[in-house]
């Protein structure tokens, strides 16, 4: 996320964060074991015998899962199953993460009271920051944060003080993390000229992110 800009983390439905992982299957009485770095579900109330196969597995150092197809005739109907409480959880964990990180670089939270939850978003708030530059002459800004049902996170701002926008991008930088997932951005067009000189590019940038400025 940025100044004068909108993102999106792109949810992949084969990324799963583990912990939710485990959350989600404990919701649904699924068993499962962690030998290594892998998460294995071994009995997801299937309707068939696995003979001791998995019925999906989970590598925790990338994130990625895979289902047993071959052993499971209703696999389609598990993975909706795993995927419904996996979202609902999601979502929670979504909205602690996002704002523990931005607590973390000194972002307070607000409340925004003209929302109410719906079919399609779960969450909706703000985090406040404020420029510590003496020198800036609108030192406060805040990021308006959009959490959907399946956990996805959409922002929206405008004018972010130098400082302020790089402890957002460094807080946005360990929740892509958290989650897994990666974020999309698109600058808003007919950003005020009065801006343009006041904005800076990062200084701190410990990865490619062409377009994060």
């Amino acid at each position: 996320m940025s100044r004068f800009e909108s993102s999106r983390f792109v949810r992949n439905p084969l990324v799963l964060n583990p912990e939710v992982l485990k959350k989600a299957c404990d919701s649904l009485g699924w068993e499962y074991n962690i030998i290594g770095d892998v998460l294995t579900v071994h009995n997801a109330n299937q309707s068939s015998n696995l003979y001791g196969e998995y019925a999906l597995k989970l590598n925790i150092k990338t994130n990625t899962v895979t289902y047993n197809t071959y052993y499971m005739p209703n696999a389609k109907q598990k993975v909706s199953e795993l995927q419904e409480a996996f979202n609902r959880i999601n979502a929670v964990y979504a909205k602690e993460a996002l704002i523990q990180e931005f607590s973390k670089k000194g972002f307070s939270y607000r409340t925004d009271f003209h929302f109410r939850p719906n079919e399609k978003e779960l969450f909706q708030f703000f985090m406040e920051g404020q420029s510590t530059d003496i020198d800036e002459d609108e030192p406060y800004a805040k990021i308006k944060f959009t959490i959907l049902c399946d956990g996805t996170i959409v922002t929206d701002s405008d004018y972010l003080p130098n400082d302020v926008n790089e402890r957002a991008h460094d807080a946005m930088d360990v929740l892509e993390t958290l989650l897994g997932n990666k974020r999309v951005m698109t600058k808003k067009d007919n950003i005020p000229s009065y801006y343009l000189s006041k904005m800076k590019p990062r200084r701190n940038i410990n990865q490619d992110i062409n377009n994060k400025n």
